[in-house]
């Protein structure tokens, strides 16, 4: 969350700053319209808290203004170390959607198609809000199939080329080896055209 001056009326969650950037960019010419009119507003009032501050919106604005400027496909050959190793990533496709879950909350279920040193499969992770702070984390299985510590390490070499974060790994007692992303990992994923709309209508409809 943003506190702008301290005032209750400017208190804005980094969600919907990021998506009203979004939408200056992605939608009809009258929303964007709205949507810069409301982003200038914050940043004038983020002005007056500080340097600090303005810097702060300026660098959620610019992160939302990015969503959807790649293209899954255009991460090709890419070179990542995990484990200690390096591996060669080339992402074929994917999507979002939300779907329902347990707790009746809205989850996001993601889903990459790539290859990683020249083994494909399709990866899936699906994103829910937990705990007090309504944190964004996203939870995957290393499949027993594939070998569950190979599998595990392509996966987080697929996470780590299309954003630039490795996940971290949970190595269960009954073996099960799970991958957690976090709120920034979401963020990278964000900026591809074929997850960003559903990627930025889930944090914007979960946020509170």
């Amino acid at each position: 969350m943003l506190s702008i001056c301290g005032k209750p009326d400017v208190l804005v969650l980094k969600e919907g700053l990021a998506y009203a950037a979004w939408l200056s960019v992605h939608v009809s010419e009258e929303r964007q319209r709205l949507a810069a009119e409301f982003i200038g507003y914050i940043l004038r009032r983020a002005w007056e808290g500080g340097r600090e501050v303005h810097e702060k919106a300026e660098e959620v604005v610019g992160e939302g203004r990015a969503v959807g400027s790649l293209r899954l496909a255009d991460v090709r050959e890419a070179e990542v170390e995990v484990g200690g190793r390096r591996h060669v990533v080339d992402v074929l496709g994917g999507g979002a959607q939300p779907e329902g879950g347990k707790s009746g909350r809205t989850l996001l279920r993601i889903k990459i198609t790539a290859e990683v040193d020249g083994v494909g499969r399709d990866y899936t992770m699906t994103y829910g809000r937990y705990g007090k702070n309504n944190a964004a984390l996203g939870f995957a299985a290393a499949r027993a199939d594939a070998g569950r510590e190979a599998d595990a390490e392509r996966f987080a070499a697929v996470i780590k080329a299309l954003t630039g974060r490795k996940p971290r790994v949970r190595r269960m007692k009954d073996g099960e080896i799970l991958l957690e992303c976090y709120e920034g990992h979401l963020e990278g994923l964000a900026r591809y055209a074929e997850l960003a709309d559903a990627v930025m209508t889930w944090l914007e409809e979960t946020s509170q």
